[in-house]
């Protein structure tokens, strides 16, 4: 798996300054990172004042890589404190971090919260927690995070997705694999687009629940766009022992395509990652937490791109496990 192989997008030091002294002022303003209505409105409004320049470097995925790494802003590993135990214990550490999360999110369309995951946060604290280190959710360590369109079994999922590197002394690597790269022959292609399995919520969403009275919907796992292959993959909630013999193999053809194109990103403090969730499946090489305040901790803001036109629209038809999506209408 080659590492390191991310484009690049060097945040000059005028715009760092920009992005920090703006979310300092609005933490000073409100006191807390917790995205209130108003803090929201807050944001939203000195997001469309930024500078052109950082407006730029947050332009959408434009190779088929399907992301880039928007690098130069400082993190103080000291004042940033202890690598929470779990999300929930985390607070608002590092609060500053969740509005310059905010601001670049808002800046490429609208940030989403969900009800049923970390108590409707629109910033999420990613650490591993002792009891999950087996478990096919970013609260796991000793397992191979397998490689995933995030929130796949719902159609509100993010467009993209972003993580923001607070701490990473092991250089654990986040797993990344885009659709534009793979090869797939015409029937496989064909037999992965049609609606043959469901995607189940995973295990972050502690109050999914099935809808009443009908079944789990089915969902194709690619989709042909006019710019090309999108795809809706995770393997872990999928019941592929379900599907027709054809159906199983093709699915492991592309399981292995994946496999060939999947690049390893050691994310450095300050990096943030952006994932085009169209494109491109991510996930986490396995480590050994120590569960002493110096863990791997990455922060993440899941966004929608208001007119984009990337899926089926037979989506619009599921019932999304009872999960809504909160979104910040900016």
């Amino acid at each position: 798996m080659p590492t390191g192989a991310a484009p690049i997008r060097q945040l000059a030091p005028d715009a760092v300054d920009e992005l920090t002294s703006t979310a300092q002022k609005i933490l000073a303003d409100f006191g807390s990172s917790a995205a209130r209505p108003e803090l929201l409105r807050k944001i939203a409004s000195s997001a469309a004042r930024l500078d052109e320049t950082i407006r730029h470097q947050c332009r959408p995925v434009d190779t088929d890589d399907g992301l880039y790494v928007l690098r130069g802003l400082p993190v103080d590993d000291g004042g940033i404190g202890p690598t929470p135990a779990s999300w929930s214990t985390a607070g608002d550490c590092a609060a500053e971090w969740d509005l310059i999360l905010l601001l670049l999110a808002t800046a490429m369309g609208h940030p989403i919260a969900w009800e049923g995951q970390q108590e409707g946060r629109f910033v999420h604290n990613i650490v591993p927690s002792p009891g999950h280190e087996d478990e096919q959710t970013g609260a796991s360590s000793t397992v191979l995070l397998s490689p995933h369109t995030e929130d796949a079994f719902h159609p509100g999922r993010a467009h993209l997705l972003l993580l923001a590197c607070m701490r990473n002394h092991n250089a654990v690597a986040t797993t990344a694999a885009s659709i534009r790269k793979v090869r797939l022959d015409a029937d496989d292609a064909a037999l992965l687009s049609r609606p043959v399995l469901p995607i189940l919520p995973d295990d972050a969403y502690a109050e999914a629940q099935g809808f009443a009275g009908g079944e789990p919907p089915k969902v194709p796992a690619l989709w042909q766009t006019e710019h090309g292959p999108t795809l809706r993959y995770d393997p872990a909630y999928t019941p592929l022992d379900q599907a027709p013999a054809d159906y199983r193999a093709a699915y492991d053809r592309l399981t292995a395509e994946l496999e060939r194109v999947s690049v390893a990103v050691a994310l450095e403090p300050g990096d943030v990652l952006v994932v085009d969730n169209d494109l491109v499946v991510h996930g986490r090489v396995p480590f050994r937490a120590r569960y002493d305040g110096t863990d791997r901790w990455l922060k993440r803001a899941s966004v929608r791109v208001p007119g984009r036109r990337s899926r089926p629209l037979a989506e619009a038809d599921e019932h999304g496990y009872g999960q809504a999506a909160l979104v910040a209408h900016l």
